[in-house]
């Protein structure tokens, strides 16, 4: 009898140290999941973050293209007038200089070929004129434009014919 009693008493410890090593499993379990769900949160706010620097700098970027691009045009029209030679040489320097740090940031000017149709969304139109050009498409460029990354940053400023002349 005392061994049946034993043996009762064993596989009842049996069955508690059972019940424990499961509940310590599932306890596991959950600790591996929320492990895994902090480590694919944390990958996430990175990524978040990473992306948000991104487009600090971008807009950074933007915004001194803004203000490089208007000292461009400005050389450009001084070129445009003057024809001094010796000023004319060290302004063409500068305005290779500020092409080339434009081209460093993958700015690029829109400045649309008469005859060429009008895009909203990269050109201002300042008027319409009678033209030679078929109507509805540009006839000069007034200001040009510059666009970064496929962002339009400014839209060049364009004439518009009005009709074709044809009459």
């Amino acid at each position: 009898r005392r061994l049946g009693d034993r043996v009762a008493e064993l596989e009842s410890e049996l069955a508690a140290v059972d019940a424990r090593l499961q509940q310590r499993d599932e306890r596991v379990d959950e600790l591996e999941t929320n492990l895994k769900r902090k480590q694919a949160d944390f990958q996430n706010y990175k990524k978040r973050s990473k992306r948000k620097q991104d487009q600090i700098r971008e807009r950074a970027t933007e915004e001194f293209v803004s203000q490089v691009v208007t000292v461009r045009d400005n050389l450009v029209r001084a070129l445009d007038q003057d024809e001094d030679a010796d000023i004319r040489s060290g302004l063409e320097s500068t305005l290779k200089e500020f092409d080339r740090l434009l081209e460093d940031e993958n700015v690029e000017v829109i400045e649309p070929e008469p005859g060429a149709e009008t895009d909203p969304q990269r050109h201002e139109v300042m008027m319409r004129v009678d033209s030679d050009q078929p109507a509805g498409t540009v006839d000069e460029v007034y200001q040009p434009g510059y666009e970064m990354a496929d962002k339009v940053i400014r839209a060049a400023q364009v004439t518009v014919s009005e009709d074709d002349g044809e009459e």
